[in-house]
C-alpha cells in the first residue's frame, strides 16, 4: 500500500542530504516502525510521504507511492484529495497542532467537511464516534471543548481521533508518545493496537525509543544519517542486531527493561504459536469428524440396501 522507492531529499541550507536513498515498504494493515537519533532522516521521510515537504526550500528526487500514486512529484489537487482523507497524520505536540481557539469537535469533523458531502449533524455523529473509538470519557463534553481543556493524554486520543475520522488506509505517527508519561504512553499504544485491528488501518510509527517501538510494531527500519542501515522484524532487530549503530542503539536499553521484553515477546510469540497449532488441529480435527459422518452414512446406506 506504501512504497519508497530512491528517496533523497537535501534542504538548499544544508550540506548533506537529509535523506540519501530510502527504499522500503508497508504492507496493507502493518504497523511498521521507523527509528533513529534526531537528525538521522525519520521525521523528513514522514513529510515526504505524506506530501507536507517544503518544496520550495529543498531538492528531492525518487518516489513515494501510495496505493499507486506519487505523493513525491504531486500537484496540489492530488495532495488535497489524499491528505486527510487515504493519509492521516498524528503529529508529536498535540497542543502546538491543535487551533487553541477552535473547540475540538470541530476539528476532529473538519476533515470531513473537506473530504465528503456529510451533513453538519453527520459531521458530528461521526466525530463523536472516532472519539469515542479513541477510548476518551464523556466523548460529546470532549467535543465541545477547547483544546487547553483537555490533558496531554486526552489531547493525543482527540488527535489520533481526528486523524482516524476519514478512515484512512494509513496513518503516520511522528513521535506521537514522546510529551506523554509512561502511564499514558502505554494506554496510548495499547490505543493504536487496538486501532490497528479493528480498522485495519497501516501505521508507520516514528520514534527515536526503540523499546516503544518494540511494543507497536511488527517490523522495525533503522535509518541512521539519511539511510536505512537495518529492516527487519522487531524481535530480530531487538536482539540479534546486525549494523553497529543498531547495536549502540540496543546497547543504550537497561539490560532489566531488555530481559522483561525478552520475555514478553517469546511469550508473544508462543501465543501466536499456539494459536495457529490450536487452529490447524480444530481443523484437522473438524475433517476427521466429517469423514466419520460420511462413513457412517455411506455405512448406513449399505446396510438399507
Amino acid at each position: 500500500m506504501l512504497e519508497v522507492r530512491d528517496l533523497h531529499v537535501k534542504f538548499h541550507n544544508r550540506d548533506r542530504e537529509a535523506v540519501a536513498g530510502v527504499n522500503f515498504k508497508l504492507n496493507d494493515g502493518e504497523i511498521l516502525g521507523l527509528v533513529g537519533e534526531s537528525g538521522s532522516g525519520k521525521s523528513v521521510t514522514a513529510m515526504s510521504i505524506a506530501g507536507l515537504l517544503p518544496r520550495k526550500k529543498c531538492s528531492y528526487q525518487g518516489e513515494v507511492l501510495v496505493d499507486g500514486e506519487d505523493m513525491l512529484h504531486a500537484k496540489r489537487a492530488l495532495l488535497r484529495k489524499v491528505q486527510g482523507n487515504k493519509i492521516g497524520v498524528v503529529f508529536q505536540e498535540p497542543m502546538s497542532a491543535m487551533d487553541p481557539l477552535m473547540k475540538v469537535g470541530r476539528q476532529v469533523e473538519e476533515v470531513l467537511a473537506i473530504h465528503t458531502d456529510l451533513s453538519a449533524q453527520e459531521r458530528r455523529e461521526r466525530a463523536i464516534q472516532a472519539l469515542t473509538d479513541v477510548e476518551l470519557p464523556d466523548p460529546e463534553a470532549v467535543y465541545n471543548k477547547y483544546p487547553h481543556e483537555l490533558s496531554g493524554g486526552m489531547l493525543q486520543r482527540s488527535m489520533i481521533a481526528a486523524a482516524i475520522v476519514s478512515r484512512p488506509s494509513l496513518l503516520l505517527l511522528d513521535e506521537p508518545t514522546t510529551a506523554l508519561d509512561v502511564t499514558i504512553q502505554a494506554q496510548i499504544l495499547k490505543l493504536l493496537k487496538k486501532l490497528n485491528r479493528k480498522h485495519k488501518i497501516s501505521m508507520l510509527f516514528i520514534s527515536h525509543n526503540l523499546n516503544v517501538v518494540r511494543k507497536l510494531c511488527s517490523r522495525v527500519i533503522v535509518m541512521q544519517r539519511g539511510v536505512i542501515v537495518e529492516d527487519g522484524l522487531t524481535y530480530n532487530v531487538f536482539f540479534k542486531p546486525q549494523h553497529p549503530y543498531t547495536q549502540h542503539l540496543i546497547e543504550c536499553i537497561p539490560a532489566r527493561v531488555k530481559l522483561i521484553a525478552k520475555r514478553s515477546m517469546e511469550e508473544e510469540n508462543a501465543s501466536v504459536d499456539g494459536d495457529q497449532a490450536a487452529g490447524e488441529a480444530g481443523k484437522a480435527e473438524t475433517a476427521v469428524s466429517s469423514r466419520q459422518a460420511g462413513n457412517t452414512v455411506k455405512a448406513g446406506g449399505e446396510h438399507n440396501d
